[in-house]
């Protein structure tokens, strides 16, 4: 018996069943967590290295709102659930219990986005505090589903007359557009590699309108944005689940594009984007995160994160108008110690930054190229490398490289360094590369050198940050809802193309 006993025990750990382990280190503080990036959490299950269902797992960024001072966010755990955290500033969060999860008739719950119905229109609204609608698609990539909550995001409730729509295939994205007083929805689905334009009064009842929007691929996010900072020029831009973007008109029926479809991120870690819906008038910026797929975390409780928060504006650049991405300003909130240094000639073999001490890093750099002679320009930054090639006018992070011309004969670059990426942007937001990038704890902070000659630096400065998550987690809070359990035999197994 005891043998047997021994065997039941195996085998349920085996499929994940078995009684959780105990955390090594105090949660948000493990080795490898990244300090001003979003990861995930566990909850009642803790595990090392955790897979696409398991606690502690994140991947698709969905259902971005703001409401009554709250940024809300969601995001898969691998459709079995949608995560859901809570931020005053876009930098400091609190990861709440997961906000709806799979079922029996729909099984599990697909990416998409939310609204804040602050007419009523749905009819959902059973309480002061306006209603909070999101929308996602079932497993079978046919039925597109609703779940709504009265209290700001706390508790949610299936609608029991989903799906409002019944056309494949996923990724619902809602918004409200003002001229007509409706709401319009973006959705990924046939004729393949295409998104669909549908328009609704109430959220329930959906019309399809326009014609399909070709080469597109999963996660759709659509947003106008004014020109050159022009309210009275402006375009919308529709986002495709790789980043990358077209500009063009909506006239509240169809898109029509004026541009090619363009990269919004260059790095091997940028996918499924989003950006904040309703955000509040005062503020009016557009701001957007997304999944850095793929990269490791050995030994962690954890799996994946999520971009630092961007602004995106549209510029006309010499090439074009240009999306453009760049930190937003409230990662000054976490602001450490800081330096600048200013018109500096940097020779070969020097280090310029060779004092500074840290792990977590905001760097910005401007080369004057008129006084510039080296091959190269370097930053390491624990082992991973930034350079601007010199002759070439190519920016290259952790190996991805990418043009980067000189404007007014001026470059600049901003790196955000955390413990398992490097962000880098080059003059304001014209270039974005985003890769997952472990630093290593042996090699120094931070060393700035030309290669191969002089170069001067108009200015750089360096900021270390504070880690936005608390000191010490003393209790793990128990779920709202209880998720079912990913990994046992019971659970279903579904494809889903492109997760």
């Amino acid at each position: 018996m005891a043998f047997l006993a021994i065997l039941i025990a195996a085998v349920s750990c085996a499929f994940g069943q078995g009684p959780p382990k105990q955390p090594r280190e105090e949660l948000y503080h493990e080795s490898l967590r990244p300090q001003f990036h979003f990861t995930a959490r566990y909850w009642n299950d803790y595990r090392l290295e955790p897979k696409e269902l398991q606690e502690g797992w994140i991947n698709d960024v969905n259902g971005l709102v703001y409401l009554d001072g709250e940024y809300h966010f969601f995001a898969q755990r691998w459709w079995s659930c949608w995560l859901h955290a809570t931020s005053k500033d876009l930098v400091h969060w609190t990861e709440l219990p997961p906000a709806f999860g799979k079922d029996d008739k729909f099984g599990g719950t697909q990416s998409g986005g939310a609204v804040v119905d602050y007419d009523n229109t749905s009819g959902l609204a059973t309480a002061k505090t306006p209603v909070m609608v999101a929308f996602w698609a079932s497993t079978d990539n046919l039925r597109q589903c609703i779940s709504y909550s009265n209290d700001r995001g706390r508790t949610w409730v299936k609608y029991e007359k989903n799906p409002v729509l019944v056309h494949p295939e996923r990724d619902p994205k809602v918004f409200w557009y003002a001229p007509e007083k409706k709401w319009i929805m973006l959705l990924y689905g046939p004729p393949e590699h295409s998104y669909l334009l549908f328009s609704s009064k109430n959220l329930l009842d959906w019309t399809k309108i326009g014609q399909p929007i070709p080469d597109m691929y999963e996660c759709p996010d659509m947003f106008e944005l004014p020109l050159d900072g022009d309210p009275t020029r402006k375009k919308w831009v529709i986002v495709n689940g790789d980043g990358s973007y077209v500009v063009g008109t909506f006239n509240g029926t169809a898109f029509h594009a004026e541009t090619e479809k363009m990269r919004g991120d260059y790095g091997r870690n940028f996918y499924a984007t989003m950006t904040w819906n309703g955000m509040p008038q005062r503020d009016g910026r557009r701001i957007q995160v997304a999944w850095m797929r793929g990269g490791s975390y050995p030994e962690m409780p954890f799996n994946q994160q999520i971009t630092f928060p961007a602004e995106l504006t549209l510029l006309t650049l010499p090439d074009g108008i240009r999306l453009c991405r760049n930190p937003i300003r409230e990662i000054e909130k976490i602001y450490d110690r800081g330096i600048k240094l200013v018109d500096k000639r940097l020779e070969p073999g020097e280090n310029l930054l060779s004092g500074v001490t840290g792990e977590l890093f905001d760097i910005r750099i401007e080369i004057d190229m008129s006084k510039t002679n080296c091959k190269q320009i370097v930053l390491n930054a624990r082992g991973n490398e930034v350079k601007y090639f010199v002759n070439e006018q190519v920016v290259e992070s952790c190996g991805v490289r990418q043009a980067l011309k000189p404007r007014s004969q001026r470059v600049s670059l901003r790196i955000l360094v955390d413990r398992m990426s490097i962000e880098t942007y080059g003059n304001e937001g014209e270039v974005s590369i985003t890769n997952v990038a472990r630093a290593q704890a042996s090699k120094p902070p931070l060393a700035l050198r030309a290669i191969g000659g002089d170069a001067h630096i108009s200015s750089v400065s360096v900021h270390t940050l504070r880690s936005i998550w608390p000191e010490h987690v003393a209790k793990l809070q128990q779920p709202k809802l209880r998720v079912p359990r990913a990994g046992s035999p019971s659970d279903p197994v579904v494809a889903l193309g492109g997760r």
